[in-house]
């Protein structure tokens, strides 16, 4: 069965199964179909999040095991309800709790699942913990031997971590020690073992005596302090100790995006498939689990191999959706067998329909004006991509630049440097529109040639000093079907490029260039553009009529665990679209009196203007609607937003960044912060909350319509915790803060729903309702735009969905801030005016009634729009075939 709603829970920090169990008689009566869950397979210890997974075959005992998901499992289908699971095919926690990477570091290539990662065993495996050089840290003594009867091994330990000895290297340990002890048997033992019959010597360690062990343990102390004996066994190891900063240059593994502590799954190979997907396929076929939720589809080799194969293992009525971005007027690839994407296309899509794309360029002025120049978007862009290839990606770009020059003829590589081909690479990924491509060995489709061959033309015109025998190198190798002694080469060159350019996109754009370009802060989000604010409501319109075709079941997204901020933050900030010069007023006000917070340090202020815009707007996002109710709000704001802003400094990269940190700057914009949210600066307080005002009262409008077009748009609504009621967050982990359930059921139960966020929630319980009663009404319905005419036509988005003889029209205010100067409600006839909507048609007797306020359209007539808003700004009109009109 398909879903008509999901809401999405993140397990951990709180949540167990058992949490969950207590909660869904709330998520039956809200109108959930399905729980969506966040990864539950056991991850790495304290965990948040579960997508550092130890063991793909065991339910986290961490939030309940295997008993407590059956008893979940139970309690959904008491409710009548579904769940869909999020798994991780992409990768794993590169931790010695998994056991398949413990058996890698401890076995090296000879380790059974030496071949489950993606490892390049040309070299040794590189594990990047040491905090500097490895002969700085051998000097320092921060190395020893240890005696690791937990894990029944020997290791060589680094603080906190005890990296384990191939067994095979022991004898060089135990014959500098002698015979003293237990250092006969563990010589005869070790000798003998191999990674299949390891158990007796993994024992022997284990039930050592406490006497003995404690004494063993002493003599390996002694020996630690010989570095020699150290480097030497260091240097027969499968592995070997790295600087964790030299990742970016040296790494014999595949990695998810930057993070070293998640090593790359081969989930291409059939084997390593059948290992990864156990537990998940028999929860499938067991009938426990309806839908799963792909992560990172676009980090595996092959992806429609991969999901092929796995639509054919779960069937056809599995609900399945991959996490995949979109970009612009990208679709999907037509032959991926899905439901379609977790939507952040659909974020981006309300972006550009909520911001006021004919005041675009004023608020660009107003931001140009505050940093003191203008920022030109799409250089920033490029910057942005061409430092993360340059330096975060330097070795996965130096492994491309080797594989394309070994499959290069004799006669071609004279012709070009190597340096000319990292050129053209890099020069190639920055230009790249979307994500990434999906050719194989076996070809590569129309479309992604055609992306292909435009990225390649921009590169050669923004870079016309690299020889154009580089790109034609590139070309060759992508669009190549080779011979059989150039296959395997040809296709690991195609799977490392296409898995490289969606990372780049990834933290070049949304955690480099997002925080960087500061204009806007609702339309940098996941998957969006901030140059979609220029293209108008028509775009949207025709986004959502692909959708029919392209995704009808994929999920309508508005927040989620990934989101910059909250759905209800996004929605308050894009009122600034609409009044920039009002909002750079109160900017500029807000500066001059904080003027003497600002710290002179050598290389520039800090903050500097271009971090006070972006201060002031995310403050101005994340401002409770409720501090009159709360005790210690501003003390709590106050937290939340200096982790908020650690993130967006270091993301930036512009004077501070996670590997190189300046405390010293970073510091003193924290400090100005700090300030800002003193009890002691009333006066500013007050002031704030008087400026943002008018933007906080256009952002609920906006949060409401964002709300009913979820409720309207083709796809599957997806609620985010706690995102029925306003969701002020900002970025993670702000996003992950526990959820107050028992209070949302008591909302859903107050009759008194016109005000805040319990209206909020009151209009997706009914809309959710309306979709569970009418379900391919809202999936497979045909879209149409219907216009507004009158004097406010521009300040109307309305369509209609129909299927058969059922029919809906959604109608929302748009662009409400200058609505609303007037000091009047929305609900205020006057502010409409004759503007009026044409309902097209309809037959004899037939009305449509709006499931809000019960208003009601007649057959022919033209709907006014100030009657149809009488109570509320917004309707969802649904038909009522032969009824008559009151």
């Amino acid at each position: 069965m398909k879903p008509t709603a999901t809401y999405r829970l993140q397990f951990r920090n709180g949540m167990t199964f058992d949490r969950a169990v207590g909660i869904l008689p709330y998520l039956k009566r809200l109108g959930i179909s399905h729980l969506y869950a966040s990864p539950v397979f056991t991850a790495t210890s304290g965990s948040t999040h579960g997508y550092d997974v130890t063991d793909c075959n065991e339910l986290d005992p961490a939030i309940g095991g295997r008993e407590g998901f059956e008893r979940l499992s139970r309690a959904l289908k008491d409710h009548g309800l579904g769940l869909i699971l999020d798994i991780v095919p992409n990768h794993m926690a590169a931790s010695l709790e998994n056991p398949w990477w413990r058996s890698v570091v401890q076995w090296g290539e000879d380790s059974p699942f030496a071949r489950h990662f993606d490892i390049d065993w040309s070299k040794r495996l590189t594990l990047p913990l040491l905090g500097g050089p490895f002969s700085q840290v051998l000097a320092a003594g921060e190395l020893s031997l240890r005696l690791d009867r937990d894990n029944g091994c020997l290791a060589l330990a680094y603080y906190d971590h005890a990296i384990p000895l191939d067994p095979r290297t022991w004898p060089n340990v135990l014959d500098v020690m002698g015979d003293a002890g237990p250092e006969e048997v563990l010589r005869g033992l070790a000798a003998g073992a191999g990674p299949s019959d390891a158990e007796p010597l993994r024992e022997h360690v284990r039930n050592l005596g406490d006497d003995t062990a404690a004494a063993f343990a002493g003599r390996l102390a002694e020996l630690s302090r010989e570095p020699a004996v150290l480097e030497a066994l260091h240097d027969s190891q499968p592995w070997q100790l790295t600087d964790w900063r030299e990742a970016r240059r040296h790494l014999s593994y595949r990695r998810f995006f930057e993070v070293t502590g998640l090593v790359g799954l081969r989930v291409e190979d059939e084997e390593v498939y059948r290992d990864a997907h156990g537990l998940i396929l028999d929860l499938v076929r067991s009938g426990q689990v309806d839908g799963l939720r792909v992560d990172h589809i676009d980090g595996l080799a092959d992806p429609t191999s991969y999901l092929r194969r796995l639509r054919a293992d779960v069937g056809a009525d599995t609900y399945l959706v991959v996490e995949k971005i979109l970009e612009g007027d990208e679709t999907l690839p037509a032959d991926w067998p899905i439901d379609g994407t977790t939507g952040y296309e659909f974020i981006t899509a309300i972006g550009a329909l909520l911001t006021d794309e004919r005041q675009a360029e004023a608020l660009q002025d107003a931001y140009s004006d505050c940093r003191g120049g203008r920022a030109d978007l799409e250089e920033e862009r490029r910057a942005a991509k061409q430092t993360m290839l340059r330096v975060n990606f330097e070795g996965e770009v130096s492994n491309l630049v080797t594989l394309l020059r070994g499959m290069m003829g004799e006669h071609d590589q004279p012709a070009v440097s190597a340096d000319q081909i990292r050129d053209a690479i890099c020069a190639v990924i920055v230009a790249f529109p979307v994500y990434r491509t999906y050719a194989t060995s076996e070809g590569m489709s129309a479309a992604d040639r055609t992306v292909l061959e435009e990225a390649v033309a921009e590169a050669r015109r923004f870079e016309p000093s690299i020889p154009g025998q580089a790109f034609d190198a590139l070309l060759d190798a992508m669009n190549d079907t080779p011979t059989a002694p150039r296959r395997h080469s040809h296709g690991t060159f195609l799977a490392r490029f296409q898995q490289l350019t969606g990372p780049v996109m990834a933290k070049a754009v949304e955690d480099t260039l997002f925080y960087r370009f500061n204009r806007n802060l609702a339309v940098n989000e996941v998957g969006g553009d901030p140059a979609d604010v220029e293209i108008g409501p028509e775009t949207f319109h025709s986004r959502m009529a692909l959708r029919v075709a392209a995704q009808p079941y994929g999920l309508l997204a508005t927040s989620t665990h990934d989101t910059k901020r909250g759905e209800d933050a996004r929605a308050r900030l894009y009122a600034i679209s609409e009044a920039p010069g009002q909002w750079a007023e109160a900017v500029a006000r807000w500066r001059a009196r904080h003027a003497p917070l600002v710290t002179k340090l050598p290389v520039g202020p800090a903050p500097e203007p271009d971090t006070e815009w972006l201060v002031y707007q995310a403050l101005a996002g994340v401002w409770p609607a409720d501090i009159d109710a709360r005790e210690g709000w501003l003390d709590d704001l106050r937290d939340r937003f200096a982790g908020y802003l650690e993130k967006a400094l270091r993301e930036a990269k512009l004077r501070t960044n996670w590997t190189d940190v300046d405390a010293g700057y970073e510091g003193a914009v924290q400090a100005y912060a700090a300030a800002l949210l003193n009890g002691d600066n009333a006066e500013f307080l007050e002031d704030f909350a008087m400026g943002i005002r008018p933007f906080v009262a256009a952002g609920a409008v906006n949060s409401l319509a964002q709300t009913v077009i979820k409720l309207s748009a083709p796809g599957i609504p997806d609620v985010y915790q706690g995102a029925e009621s306003f969701d002020l967050s900002l970025v993670d982990p702000d996003n992950r803060r526990p959820i107050d359930f028992a209070g949302l059921d008591r909302s859903l139960d107050d009759p008194a729903e016109d005000s805040g966020s319990r209206l909020k929630q009151h209009v997706l319980a009914r809309g959710l309702s309306l979709r569970s009663q009418h379900p391919d009404l809202f999936t497979k319905g045909d879209y149409r735009p219907l216009q507004a005419k009158g004097s406010r036509q521009r300040h109307v988005v309305a369509f209609e969905r129909r299927h058969g003889d059922d029919r809906a029209v959604a109608v929302v205010p748009r662009l409400p801030f200058a609505l609303l100067q007037s000091g009047r409600s929305l609900s205020d006839a006057e502010v409409w005016g004759d503007t009026v909507l044409e309902l097209s048609d309809l037959r004899p007797g037939e009305r449509f009634v709006d499931i809000f306020s019960e208003n009601d359209a007649r057959s022919g007539e033209e709907l006014s729009v100030a009657r149809l808003f009488s109570r509320h700004p917004f309707a969802i009109l649904l038909n009522r075939p032969g009824s008559q009109a009151r």
